[in-house]
């Protein structure tokens, strides 16, 4: 399975407007304009598009970094559709 870091970004680009060009994975999500609330609405827009559902125990990452090792740790666990 391929990391889920395009997708991330194409979805980031689609939702909010940013060039993925301009993101590091690094730095924190917020420094980007995303706030509490668009990272929720963000986590929905992933269980949507990868057919997942995202762990809540795991809503509180900071970076793209962090979130593209959940979506794959989770994607790993689950059977294709």
């Amino acid at each position: 399975m391929t990391s889920s870091m395009n997708e991330l970004l194409g979805l980031i680009q689609k939702a909010y407007d940013i060039d993925p060009a301009t993101i590091d994975p690094n730095q924190p999500l917020s420094e980007f304009g995303l706030d509490s609330l668009a990272l929720a609405e963000l986590m929905f827009n992933i269980e949507d598009h990868f057919g997942i559902d995202y762990p809540e125990s795991r809503a509180n990452v900071q970076t793209l970094a962090e979130l593209v090792q959940v979506v794959d740790e989770v994607r790993g666990s689950v059977s294709p559709k």
